[in-house]
């Protein structure tokens, strides 16, 4: 183990200061990917700035939005009556992510920030332009079972890892950012990045801000909502595809709808074009259908993971049937 400085502290003003002091910091709240990371040689942080007593860990609806301090725990979210009333697909995700006692400590910010589960990026012998820019993606012609058919590039084809973001970019959160020079919104679709040129960039968080809650929207798709995920096992296992859809009906009729994937690409994936084509017609299965063949346009396998261009519009399909079936 690298040697780190371990500092604690009780509030935002403060952790703040920190971390804008040294940008080889790092926050550390639940622990359960940076801890990884570091027993792995994957990164040395130079400093730890424990957040876990700072207060932000409320749960609250403020107007016709639903606040979520940034440090509460997955299992508090998940199980909390606002969010399985108002916003049952992100309690969904919440569940079908990592194992009971990771969720316990496992926080929203968190998980946000957790890195790719890509077994070249965790692997120091092996190339990763991720890890370390230039050398290289070794997935791309190496093993890619779990990869990426949306958004790649030719330097990453790794994907992002959580089920709950797959939920919050689907229900049109906002992330509110912060740092000693205030606050700053993003819209959840646009804080996390495609590979690109710079695969080492994970998302738009600035070295000196701090995420410090979430803000989504109440609406009216809460009575049909589904998360499916596919995987390998029934547990403790990252999605080989992953799929979040919401439907609002009126009688059959598809007034709003919302879709988005996991497992697929190096950001939580919004299916626009899916839930442009469904808006206003009717929730069949050959609509559902049609919905999935407009997602998969500009998809793209990269050999091992060629299963996912059949197994994606399928479990669209699925995941929209399920959802228009709940009373």
């Amino acid at each position: 183990m690298i040697n780190f400085q371990y500092l604690r502290t009780t509030t935002l003003k403060s952790a703040l200061s920190l971390i804008s002091k040294d940008k080889n910091a790092k926050f550390l709240a639940g622990g359960t990917n940076l801890i990884d990371l570091m027993k792995r040689g994957v990164t040395a942080p130079e400093k730890l700035i424990d957040i876990n007593h700072v207060p932000l860990k409320q749960i609250e609806a403020i107007g016709d939005k639903i606040m979520i301090g940034a440090l509460a725990s997955n299992t508090a979210v998940a199980e909390h009556a606002l969010v399985k009333d108002k916003l049952p697909l992100l309690a969904m995700a919440l569940n079908a992510g990592a194992s009971a006692q990771l969720r316990n400590v496992a926080t929203v910010g968190g998980n946000m920030m957790q890195r790719t589960r890509c077994g070249y990026f965790y692997d120091t012998e092996m190339p990763c332009n991720k890890r370390q820019p230039g050398t290289g993606c070794g997935a791309i012609g190496g093993f890619n079972r779990m990869h990426a058919i949306f958004g790649t590039s030719d330097q990453c084809i790794a994907v992002h890892p959580s089920d709950m973001c797959i939920a919050l970019v689907a229900l049109d959160a906002t992330v509110v950012l912060s740092s000693t020079k205030g606050e700053r919104k993003v819209l959840f679709k646009d804080f996390h990045r495609l590979a690109g040129d710079n695969p080492q960039l994970d998302n738009n968080l600035k070295s000196d801000e701090m995420i410090v809650r979430l803000e989504i929207p109440t609406n009216n798709l809460h009575k049909n909502s589904h998360y499916l995920k596919v995987r390998d096992r029934a547990s403790y296992a990252f999605a080989l595809v992953s799929v979040g859809a919401a439907l609002e009906l009126s009688e059959n009729k598809i007034k709003d709808v919302r879709l988005a994937m996991g497992g697929v690409a190096h950001k939580p994936w919004r299916l626009t074009a899916a839930e442009n084509f469904l808006k206003g017609r009717e929730a069949t299965v050959e609509n559902f259908e049609q919905a999935a063949k407009l997602a998969m346009i500009d998809a793209k396998g990269y050999g091992e993971n060629d299963f996912k261009l059949q197994m994606a519009p399928n479990s669209i399909v699925e995941a929209l049937t399920i959802a228009k079936s709940k009373a």
